[in-house]
């Protein structure tokens, strides 16, 4: 909004100029989500508390320390998703389309997953809405988001797949590559869901995430650093790093209430939508197998768990002694702030390795 309002008095106001730099806009963006979690951030909580009552379900196999979790209220994704919008809407130019397709994927993933936590705290239990119907709502937002994105992307970017550590290399997937990018997305989003299981565990790598693809988006969208590093140029995708330092600004704000022990917890809501979001522009930016990198994290804990159910459907055994992986480690004895911490390690080992991928060509 401040672009489309002050460029045009540029040529009257030379400080203006600096509305036409992305990373100026990015920096205004990760400040202004920031400041706007911790503005909202106690008024939520307390509205939240006030129709929670006894708060989130917790489920009874769970370790005593999370049984006293009980009256932790959810749904804080509210916060992260009220900062992202209202910062991304200030900073990014209303003209790019790829904002409005990556906030069309926030904003209806996010409303599944208010869904799916408003059902469980109404009915009182753990299950929420159903895998189906919730997967059937993904499903039509990513294909929304995804005829959009066909109709504003040329030949041969549309429907191509890039490879990492291949230059110039593009996989044209044809009429495959809309059932491929809704999967990315859904996966992303349901990933992200699963690893959301402990006091600060997600939004940490949410913001790593956000970060590496802030900067593939940045680098994406200038002619001059794709060139030089080998990578699909794609005009327009600059703006997407506005709306990812939304993201870590929100989430910096969100940790603050977040941080163990939990004043509020993400929930569906936020979970949901920022595994979406990510899955977005990482199919936009023609890095979705970078995300299966950088995002490695949320795959492993996605993973652990059909592992799991594939295990037991089969052979009646399990081979962790709980999932998602988070919680086999707890049931070893490891402590919540041991389990968290050297998985946000983990995750920024992975960042790093995927961020590689950009200049090993």
């Amino acid at each position: 909004m401040l672009y489309n309002l002050l460029i045009p008095l540029a040529d009257e106001f030379q400080l203006f100029n600096l509305f036409r730099y992305i990373t100026f806009r990015t920096g205004g963006a990760i400040v202004t989500s920031l400041v706007i979690s911790f503005m909202i951030g106690p008024a939520v909580i307390r509205w939240l508390k006030s129709i929670q009552g006894s708060g989130q379900p917790i489920r009874e196999e769970y370790l005593e320390t999370h049984l006293k979790k009980k009256g932790t209220p959810t749904m804080g994704g509210l916060m992260i998703l009220i900062a992202v919008i209202v910062s991304t809407l200030l900073w990014v130019d209303l003209t790019n389309a790829y904002s409005w397709i990556v906030l069309l994927v926030t904003v209806g993933f996010g409303l599944v997953g208010f869904g799916d936590d408003f059902l469980k705290l109404t009915k009182r239990n753990t299950k929420g809405l159903s895998g189906k119907l919730k997967l059937f709502w993904m499903i039509i937002v990513s294909g929304i988001a995804m005829t959009w994105y066909l109709s504003v992307t040329p030949d041969p970017l549309d429907t191509g797949l890039a490879l990492p550590f291949f230059k110039d290399l593009l996989i044209n997937l044809g009429w495959f590559f809309v059932p491929f990018a809704i999967f990315v997305m859904v996966g992303a989003s349901n990933a992200v869901n699963l690893t959301d299981g402990l006091d600060g565990l997600a939004i940490v790598p949410i913001m790593i995430a956000g970060a590496c693809f802030g900067l593939i988006a940045y680098l994406s969208g200038n002619i001059i650093f794709a060139n030089y590093l080998g990578i699909h140029y794609v005009p327009g995708t600059g703006e997407l790093a506005i709306f990812c330092g939304a993201l870590v600004g929100a989430g910096i704000g969100f940790l603050w209430y977040n941080a163990p022990p939990a004043m509020v917890f993400m929930g569906d809501t936020g979970s949901l939508s920022m595994g979406g979001a990510l899955g977005a522009i990482s199919v936009i930016t023609k890095h979705e197998i970078v995300l299966a990198i950088i995002g490695g994290l949320f795959v492993l804990e996605a993973v652990s768990v059909m592992v799991q159910v594939a295990s037991f459907k089969l052979t009646g055994k399990r081979v962790f002694r709980m999932a998602p992986i988070h919680h086999h480690f707890e049931k070893k004895g490891w402590s919540e702030p041991t389990v968290v911490i050297r998985f946000w390690i983990i995750a920024v080992i992975l960042a790093l390795v995927g961020l590689s991928t950009l200049k090993l060509r």
